[in-house]
């Protein structure tokens, strides 16, 4: 196993343009408190927990960097400051995983800090103007801007998640699909196959997000160009197993978000992709050398269940039909994949709608489902038992990518 060029924090922040910040930069009052932030944005005030894992990530100089450099621009030139400083994030938390530091909150807290500036900057936007800006450094700093691969390499593209369920003492989640995207981006591994070159993305736990087609946009290149042979979206799933779905299903379960909204119905298509309506799509992962290569403490499992509402039932009223094995009625509406009918469920959705819709019908994609990793004991930000236990999810998870490729 081969990784991609391990920088340090500084260089890494250095390509950003977040070093050398002019003293009296910093100490301008530009941030206006009372413009509105996102729900997520609105987390950073009520806790240390945030601003402890981003100074423990090594993201305090970045964070303050940003804002320094922020309030010393343009409007005309933040838009290319705020791209700059995501990829800075997403750069330096990729090297940090592959040094070892498997905690994926600190880019987390740290992305958010840096999108409550722009939300908060007191300058002469338009919403638009300001919504640019901050989606340029969302996309950035989710690894979507430096898509690239070696030549002569087989290539996969992976994603995982944000943490989620934040609210009612759970701040210090972490989601060890995020943590292992992180392992994974740039890495290369030798394989009996050859060579395979992974690159990953990361996505927010946000319907609205998904609505505006993050996913497509993060996948659909890579399915348009050549040489791919895989994709697999990773969250988090149930506790003390691995699950590769089968079935993913095109029905939203309405669950709250990470802004605390929720949507429910049909999965809605992807303005200027080309997506066929399936109601179920059947991963075509090759589930049982995943399996077989496997390396952890943890059973994986072909999750074959699904559940629909009969031809001549109304969706979402009810309940629906569920099954452990066998295939969906025809004519049948989807009421939920193996994965369930949240956001996990649609990013392996939309990715393989997207890959049907282009044609790549041969091409390998589905979905896996990590074990849940629980928070530390008690207030504790970290312990070991935390540690070990996302170690070990990240590292079976791993294990298993390469033998999607092949």
């Amino acid at each position: 196993m081969v990784r991609g060029p391990i920088l340090t924090l500084a260089a890494v922040l250095g390509f950003a343009g977040l070093t050398a910040v002019p003293a009296n930069a910093a100490a301008q009052d530009c941030f206006d408190p009372a413009k509105p932030v996102t729900v997520e944005e609105s987390r950073l005030g009520t806790s240390n927990v945030p601003g402890e894992l981003v100074r423990r990530g090594g993201f305090t100089a970045a964070v303050d960097g940003f804002r320094a450099r922020l309030c010393a621009t343009t409007p005309a030139k933040a838009e290319r400051l705020a791209r700059a400083a995501g990829q800075g994030l997403w750069h330096a938390a990729v090297a940090r995983a592959h040094r070892g530091g498997g905690d994926d909150r600190a880019l987390y807290w740290a992305r958010l800090e840096l999108s409550k500036a722009v939300h908060q900057w007191n300058r002469p936007l338009t919403p638009q103007s300001r919504d640019r800006i901050g989606a340029a450094l969302d996309r950035a700093a989710r690894g979507m801007d430096d898509i690239r691969y070696p030549r002569g390499v087989q290539r996969l593209l992976v994603s995982g998640f944000d943490p989620f369920q934040l609210d009612g003492g759970n701040i210090r989640r972490s989601n060890p699909a995020g943590a292992a995207a992180l392992h994974l981006d740039g890495t290369v591994f030798d394989t009996g196959h050859g060579k395979v070159a992974v690159q990953a993305v990361s996505f927010p736990v946000l319907w609205g997000a998904f609505d505006r087609g993050i996913v497509e946009s993060a996948y659909g290149p890579a399915l348009r160009g050549k040489g791919l042979s895989g994709v697999v979206t990773i969250s988090q799933g149930r506790p003390g197993t691995f699950d590769i779905e089968r079935f993913a299903g095109a029905w939203r379960g309405g669950a709250a978000d990470n802004d605390r909204a929720g949507e429910t119905g049909q999965v809605p298509p992807a303005k200027g992709w080309p997506q066929p309506r399936d109601q179920f799509i059947e991963t075509t992962l090759p589930w049982q050398r995943m399996i077989d290569t496997a390396k952890g403490p943890y059973p994986v499992n072909f999750h074959r269940q699904f559940c629909q509402w009969p031809p001549g039932s109304t969706p979402g009223k009810g309940e629906p039909d569920c099954h452990e094995s066998g295939d969906p009625d025809p004519g049948a509406v989807a009421a939920s994949g193996g994965g369930g009918d949240y956001l996990s469920n649609e990013s392996m959705y939309r990715a393989n709608r997207l890959r049907l819709g282009l044609g790549r019908t041969a091409l390998r994609g589905g979905h896996l489902h990590t074990p849940v990793l629980d928070q530390p004991a008690g207030q504790a930000l970290t312990d070991p038992p935390f540690e070990a236990n996302r170690k070990a999810i990240v590292d079976e998870t791993v294990s298993m990518i390469p033998a999607v490729a092949g």
